[in-house]
């Protein structure tokens, strides 16, 4: 029988297979249907600093509105103050005790002070780890990219002084050397890292002449950037990896593993197939060991990464040259080939 666990962050995982961040982890009722169908962790909906801030805001200016216009309308106001996080705070708490399999939050903050008061709160609120969002809105273009950095990786060594749970970095591929942006992390203390994080596409309705702002679903092919990094930086860091974007299928995970990940992250393709497909690509993946006689996920765990492959150039952007250079390779891969 094979034996589809892993460990992840130092976390047991009954599978590979994570539902990340999303409106499928944003209530009780679909979280109890993940586990049903299989999950093997989750990644809870994330607490953005910047949309608490701009609900404080709203608040404040519903609390005020008419104070300029009658002076008798201030008393009919109660004395409301704004929760701020503890609503989201309280909800991630009632999620951990609603199921069994571990509950992984998911934070988004901009100030580095906040950064670490939330950190703690979530902590506190009993989950198992926390992923943080690193990315640098556009917005200083005086503003040098290691500056960014320095201060990103200074803020994973706070984290992890701040809580004892374990601490997972969910990246972009936006860094000039991703590399070495994760290898500086990893000393810093992070435990796994996420890639990557599917950013915020904005679009242009030309007709109305307004912005569009798309949900921002991954495709099948882009678990391709995500599987390149997993096989280069497998062995070369401690923590552990976890790709997402992508994956749709079994043989996606398969492929990401066999790169050096002990885990994936799904959202678009349950989106797509349904809670049942889970069970599906667990199928898919225990199929695959049984022919080819792996017992365990560790059997194979990094077999085809860069520290593992017999070809050097297998990650390189001179695997590119050599087929631009092999032209037959190009014509039996092409459609009419």
């Amino acid at each position: 029988m094979t034996d589809l666990s892993t460990r992840y962050m130092g976390i047991d995982l009954k599978n590979p297979i994570i539902v990340g961040a999303s409106a499928l982890t944003s209530d009780l009722d679909s979280i109890v249907k993940l586990e049903k169908a299989g999950a093997g962790a989750l990644v809870t909906k994330s607490l953005f600093e910047e949309e608490i801030q701009l609900e404080q805001f709203k608040f404040d200016e519903d609390l005020g509105e008419g104070n300029c216009r009658y002076a008798e309308m201030i008393t009919l106001r109660p004395n409301l103050k704004f929760a701020g996080p503890a609503e989201h705070l309280m909800w991630v708490g009632l999620a951990k005790k609603a199921v069994n399999i571990p509950v992984i939050a998911s934070l988004n903050a901009v100030n580095p002070a906040t950064w670490l008061e939330y950190a703690k709160r979530l902590e506190a609120a009993g989950v198992d780890a926390l992923e943080c969002n690193l990315f640098a809105s556009p917005g200083n273009i005086e503003k040098k990219g290691a500056d960014i950095e320095n201060e990103q990786i200074e803020l994973v060594r706070k984290l992890k002084k701040s809580v004892s749970i374990p601490v997972g970095v969910k990246l972009s591929s936006c860094y000039s050397n991703i590399e070495n942006v994760v290898r500086q992390m990893d000393q810093a203390g992070a435990d796994g890292f996420v890639l990557f994080n599917r950013l915020a596409e904005p679009d242009i309705d030309i007709v109305a002449e307004k912005h569009l702002y798309p949900f921002n679903f991954s495709h099948g092919t882009d678990h391709r950037i995500p599987l390149r990094y997993a096989g280069l930086l497998e062995g070369a860091i401690k923590a552990d990896i976890c790709c997402a974007s992508g994956v749709f299928q079994g043989e996606d995970v398969i492929k990401m593993i066999l790169a050096g990940a002990a885990a994936i992250q799904t959202v678009s393709a349950i989106f797509d197939m349904g809670y049942g497909h889970i069970q599906k690509m667990l199928a898919d993946i225990q199929a695959w060991m049984d022919r080819k006689g792996y017992k365990n996920i560790s059997d194979f765990r990094g077999k085809l990464s860069k520290r593992h492959s017999n070809d050097p150039f297998a990650y390189n952007h001179a695997q590119y040259a050599r087929l631009l250079m092999n032209s037959d390779v190009l014509m039996n891969d092409s459609p009419g080939g």
